[in-house]
């Protein structure tokens, strides 16, 4: 079974849909050889240009400040906005959407403080939009974190200078994204300064919500329709690559084995359920009904997570699921509310 971008955001339906942008990923590295993020975008003056930023196409070169900056795919305008630049487009977001506007609250909320014309939103259900993004005349196209395919990036490098990601599809970091996204627009600097204070609030809702420390979570996937197998989610992914690089907390074993995997997603059958002993927390997308159904199973019953109900629910494309997927402007938004999710089970 092949997994989707968007359950990578999210649920059971999104089984049906692709990739944020519309892309499965491969079990070979795009990257083989690409520079980190962290070697190839580093600090430099706020206004330095040009600026060259490498990634997994190769290079971009940016020559002076961009006056409309454009992002696809999923959390990349959350970088220019955090540092006060309103994009003249961006995705649609169509899961975790509460309102039904295509765009997530936290960057509603930025919207309405900076002011200005709303971006165009970009639909890529079906795709990347090439015709749309060009429409908004970018100078520059941000996608540090996303799938961009050699095709997809060729297309858009006609329309404008584009960051790609570093190395393996949607296997980039908070940081990295916000460090390439922000020397891209000469904020490299303000940029640095943001993955800091956003480090720091990491370090202050895991001391709020200090039961975690430690401990090790599992993020799964497990359609209650087929308990035949245990999806989960790779060390390369956001998800459980926060958890574990901002917060500190330690890989499950099964994870830890992922390191060096250009997959975000792998699923293993239920009859090695022993190989899941070590989990602290299941994590899963979902409301509590999933927790009895798990816990009737004959196999998955024999994990000890499981059978104990230390299972954290995040909800059926809720913003508080989308915030699982660690954004600039999320982590200040919900980040409190998201780790007393995750320490829920654990309470008592």
């Amino acid at each position: 079974m092949r997994i989707s971008r968007v359950l990578a955001l999210g649920a059971a339906a999104a089984l049906a849909l692709s990739l944020s942008a519309c892309a499965t990923p491969s079990a070979d590295s795009d990257a083989a050889g690409a520079a980190s993020a962290s070697e190839t975008a580093g600090v430099v003056p706020d206004g330095t240009f040009p600026v060259t930023i490498e990634h997994v196409y190769g290079e971009t070169t940016i020559q002076k400040q961009p006056e409309r900056v454009a992002t696809v795919a999923w959390s990349n305008q959350e970088v220019p906005l955090a540092l006060g630049i309103v994009p003249v487009g961006m995705a649609k977001v169509t899961w975790g959407d509460d309102d039904g506007d295509g765009i997530l609250p936290w960057v509603e909320d930025k919207l309405d403080e900076l002011g200005g014309d709303t971006p165009v939103l970009f639909d890529e259900t079906d795709g990347i939009d090439f015709e749309a993004v060009a429409d908004t005349k970018p100078d520059v196209i941000l996608a540090s974190y996303s799938g961009l395919s050699q095709e997809e990036y060729d297309t858009l490098s006609k329309i404008a200078p584009v960051v790609a990601y570093p190395d393996v599809k949607w296997g980039t970091s908070i940081d990295d994204m916000i460090a390439m996204n922000s020397k891209a627009i000469g904020l490299s600097t303000s940029g640095e300064k943001l993955i800091d204070d956003l480090q720091a609030e990491a370090d202050a809702a895991l001391a709020a919500h200090s039961v975690l420390a430690d401990k090790k979570l599992l993020f799964s996937y497990i359609d209650p329709s087929d308990l035949s197998q245990i999806g989960f989610y790779n060390a390369i992914d956001t998800r459980p690559g926060y958890l574990h690089d901002n917060l500190g907390l330690p890989f499950p074993a099964i994870v830890e084995e992922s390191a060096d995997s250009t997959e975000f997603y792998q699923a293993v059958s239920s009859e090695e359920a022993d190989k899941f002993s070590d989990v602290d927390v299941f994590v899963v997308y979902g409301d509590e009904s999933v927790i009895p159904v798990l816990q009737a199973d004959p196999l998955l019953s024999k994990i000890p997570a499981i059978a104990e109900g230390r299972i954290a629910t995040l909800g059926e494309a809720t913003p508080l699921a989308a915030s699982a997927n660690p954004s600039p402007l999320s982590i200040g938004w919900g980040l409190d509310d998201y780790l007393a999710a995750l320490a829920a089970p654990l309470a008592g």
